[in-house]
């Protein structure tokens, strides 16, 4: 979730309205402190391009952005820059049709923070967050089709899909089954009427989320494609990076996580051991990254004092071999795409 938190940072420039979730481990992997050439692809509030800039004299930036509201707020640091950051309005899964159309050397650093920003989901226009009622929008860019578009003319079936894979909801079916006879009523057109429609069929943990958290995730990533994003974004990077770049991937649910755990075993010559959504991942090419971290890097107990948000973040990352790039790989492809249905359903 890209600058999640809150309070400002010492950034190149001026401060920044959000502290990004593992700023110094982010830093720590990336190495901007090294020089070169760096693409920020998920730039929000610029918590972590300001610090890219700050490492060192020499860093150039490109960031990139879906969102126009996050392209506008960062105006001010691209001036503050002297022309070391470019802002481009672009998808960060189309990162290399825009080094392309920017003339990018090969890059010394990918950063990818993947995920709705603290500032989207602080705005109920943008309609991410059941906290406020607002229009059931969700789009990280200003067009496309939105989540009231979803929840209003999906099939009932397509729906509990989306909430099943996506959202990892169990009671998918019976969520599905809910939103479809509301809208015989009444289109669903606000966060607040969603989530109280499936409060109503979920039961709610005293200890746990809201019972809506889960439906809302799944329509997100459905809307904004946040996985084929991903998945389109890791195979990019490992064309664009020159040897030794390093790309550096922060998720923040176990869907995200998958992929880029998938991406870089198979990336770095290791077999993976396969899963519900691809059984087995098949032989392996000649590795073209290799580990900068063993483990997924978590939140200190300091940051999640601090920043409660940051509690499930995870940081993977790897450097780029001398291999060439490979061709796309299906078995991860797989992961960002609803599988065919089996013998396993949701209720």
């Amino acid at each position: 979730m890209t600058g999640h938190g809150d309070g400002d940072a010492d950034a190149d420039g001026g401060p920044a309205r959000h502290v990004p979730v593992l700023l110094g481990e982010v830093l720590e992997a990336l190495q901007p402190e090294r020089g070169g050439a760096f693409l920020d692809g998920t730039f929000g509030a610029g918590g972590y391009a300001a610090a890219i800039l700050k490492s060192h004299p020499d860093v150039r930036l490109t960031a990139l952005d879906r969102d126009p509201s996050a392209i506008a707020g960062g105006q001010a640091l691209v001036a503050a820059s002297g022309g070391r950051l470019r802002l481009v309005e672009a998808r960060f899964g189309d990162m290399e049709q825009a080094a392309r159309d920017l003339a990018l050397p090969p890059l010394d650093g990918v950063v990818l923070d993947i995920g709705v920003s603290s500032m989207q989901l602080d705005q109920a226009e943008r309609g991410f967050s059941f906290r406020f009622d607002g229009p059931l929008d969700m789009r990280m860019a200003a067009s496309g089709e939105s989540a009231a578009d979803l929840v209003n003319h999906e099939s009932e079936e397509r729906l509990a899909d989306i909430i099943y894979h996506f959202g990892e909801e169990r009671r998918a079916r019976a969520v599905a089954r809910a939103i479809v006879a509301a809208r015989k009523e009444a289109p669903i057109l606000t966060t607040r009427a969603l989530a109280d429609l499936v409060a109503r069929v979920v039961r709610a943990d005293p200890n746990g989320p809201h019972p809506a958290t889960r439906t809302f995730q799944a329509l997100r990533i459905a809307v904004n494609d946040e996985l084929g994003e991903l998945v389109r974004a890791l195979h990019a990077a490992e064309r664009l990076l020159a040897p030794g770049g390093r790309l550096v991937v922060v998720t923040f649910h176990s869907l995200e996580d998958r992929i880029v755990k998938q991406f870089f075993a198979r990336r770095q010559g290791r077999g993976g051991g396969g899963n519900r959504f691809a059984p087995s991942l098949g032989p392996v090419a000649a590795a073209t990254f290799t580990a900068v971290t063993r483990n997924p890097v978590t939140a200190s107990e300091n940051e999640l004092r601090a920043n409660p948000r940051a509690r499930s973040a995870k940081l993977r990352a790897a450097t780029r071999t001398e291999a060439p790039a490979q061709d796309e790989d299906s078995a991860v492809t797989s992961l960002a795409v609803l599988p065919a249905p089996t013998g396993r359903r949701a209720r």
